[in-house]
């Protein structure tokens, strides 16, 4: 059974999206079939953690069959530690968003979210590029539809944006390993890896097309078509909009696991074909992940929209991702540096689970404010609302202080082991991010401060506390906080030996 185990994990929510839409149109019937199918995905994500042999690390539970031979094509799926990483945040953060959706769980909606999560299961498992592409790009369809569910005709325009832009950028990285394939006669991500560790990957592209940058241009077209989905600045054009006009529970979704798809492809395929041209284009690779980290908090800071800040506020925190990543590349090979680029690469993925995990609880309890307020969420319409609402003030304080990297909360130990590994590989790069992590500190105090603190709206006397189905809905979150805060090691032992394997 556990050779097909990943098949069966990625189909489990297609079939849901199946059987949710064959439902007859009851709201109650539809919430319990998609959450009903959204836990028990969890579940047997949770199974194969449990029986992944963590001390030998490395792709385990492997299915490879042919699937169209004369292109090379083949159905080939493995979990290592970031794969399996990525699994949980999806099941994880996949039924918050069902549970969030509240009176908004249509036929329509819960089947394209059961849709959604099944691209991205078969994204975070899939290793021959053809098979891994279908699923990155497929996952643009119900990601449009679930953006334009707020019906306006600027969710209309923020879904198509994303939705050309970031098909635009899959074009180009397409075309990247298309010339990949042209010159070596395979899309087995691991198998380029190897060649690229053996310095054979780059010398094969020259050899094929007689022209010394290829190398180059290939690199460029496949950091485009990731670049769009992290998003690096100034790539990221389309996300404060997709997020800000899509539904909060979508948004959940954009922040906590779509973005993830484009850190998730830096080190599944960046990293490991072109590492000597990430050494050598250090600079402005370094660059890019300062202007996104920088730009980043600034724009939250300029923001009075809470949904905008907190969009912003992504893109910044996933900049702390491309420190982490490019920093590692710019050390190179020297086994001096192995422990520092060890920390920066736990740093990294530890960031990834707990940005998504984070930013999807922050967007939830804007969801709740902007249900009890009739879709107001501006900086400054509110006021001393922990007078009324101590509930949700305490626990979207919480959320809010985790994103700030509070001690004690799981947003400091990642975004820490970033730092402490990067100071050490690219000492400038990391002392210039660190004015990002004031900027953050401002921007989010400055939002509990106007919307929970100072004297209360008298417009908001009546302003309602959290529901007991709504603490339900946070509760998990809010634990995971704390657990992974606590003890961070619930997650590192699970990756710890593939990063030594991620490692260039």
């Amino acid at each position: 059974m556990s050779n097909f185990y990943l098949t069966l994990l990625t189909f489990i929510p297609l079939a849901g999206a199946l059987l949710v839409a064959l439902l007859p149109d009851k709201r109650a019937l539809i919430r319990a079939g998609g959450l009903g199918f959204a836990f028990a995905t969890l579940a047997a994500t949770v199974a194969l953690a449990l029986q992944y042999d963590r001390a030998a690390g490395g792709l385990q539970f492997i299915e490879q069959r042919d699937w169209i031979p004369a292109l090379h094509i083949q159905y080939f799926l493995g979990a290592d530690g970031l794969s399996l990483l990525l699994l949980l945040l999806t099941c994880i953060v996949t039924p918050f968003a069902l549970l969030a959706l509240g009176e908004r769980s249509t036929k329509f909606n819960v089947t394209l979210i059961l849709l959604l999560q099944t691209t991205l299961l078969g994204t975070f498992t899939a290793l021959n590029f053809i098979h891994w592409f279908l699923y990155y790009e497929l996952s643009l369809v119900p990601a449009f539809f679930l953006i334009r569910m707020g019906g306006s005709a600027k969710a209309t325009a923020a879904a198509t944006q994303m939705f050309i832009y970031t098909l635009l950028g899959g074009f180009a990285m397409l075309l990247g390993f298309l010339a990949i394939h042209q010159a070596t006669g395979t899309f087995n991500l691991i198998d380029l890896a190897k060649l690229a560790h053996e310095n054979k990957l780059g010398h094969a592209l020259s050899a094929a097309f007689h022209w010394k940058w290829i190398s180059l241009l290939v690199f460029g077209g496949i950091f485009l078509g990731l670049a769009v989905k992290v998003p690096v600045v100034p790539f990221h054009t389309w996300l404060p909009d997709a997020y800000t006009e899509a539904p909060a529970p979508v948004s959940m979704l954009l922040t906590g696991l779509l973005s993830k798809m484009g850190v998730y492809g830096l080190l599944r395929l960046l990293l490991p074909l072109f590492p000597g041209l990430m050494f050598h284009l250090q600079k402005p690779l370094l660059a890019f992940a300062l202007v996104t980290i920088i730009f980043g908090a600034f724009a939250a800071l300029g923001q009075r929209d809470l949904k905008r800040i907190v969009a912003y506020s992504s893109i910044n925190h996933l900049g702390y991702c491309l420190l982490g990543i490019f920093a590692i590349a710019a050390a190179g090979h020297a086994s001096v540096t192995l422990g520092d680029r060890a920390a920066a690469m736990n740093g990294v993925l530890l960031q990834i689970f707990n940005h998504g995990l984070t930013a999807a609880a922050i967007f939830c309890f804007i969801g709740f404010i902007e249900t009890r307020s009739g879709g107001l969420r501006g900086l400054n319409d509110f006021g001393g609302l922990r007078t009324l609402a101590p509930v949700l003030t305490g626990l979207m304080g919480i959320s809010l202080f985790s994103s700030l990297g509070l001690p004690g909360l799981n947003g400091f130990v990642g975004e820490f082991l970033i730092f402490k590994g990067s100071f050490a590989l690219t000492p400038g790069a990391a002392a210039l991010a660190a004015i990002g992590l004031f900027i953050t500190a401002l921007f989010l105090l400055t939002m509990i401060q106007r919307v929970f603190t100072g004297p209360l709206n008298p417009r908001w006397a009546s302003f309602p506390d959290l529901s007991l189905a709504e603490r339900a809905t946070v509760a998990p979150a809010i634990a995971l906080m704390f657990a992974v805060g606590i003890c961070p090691q619930l997650l590192i032992t699970l990756f710890n030996q593939t990063v030594l394997n991620l490692l260039p």
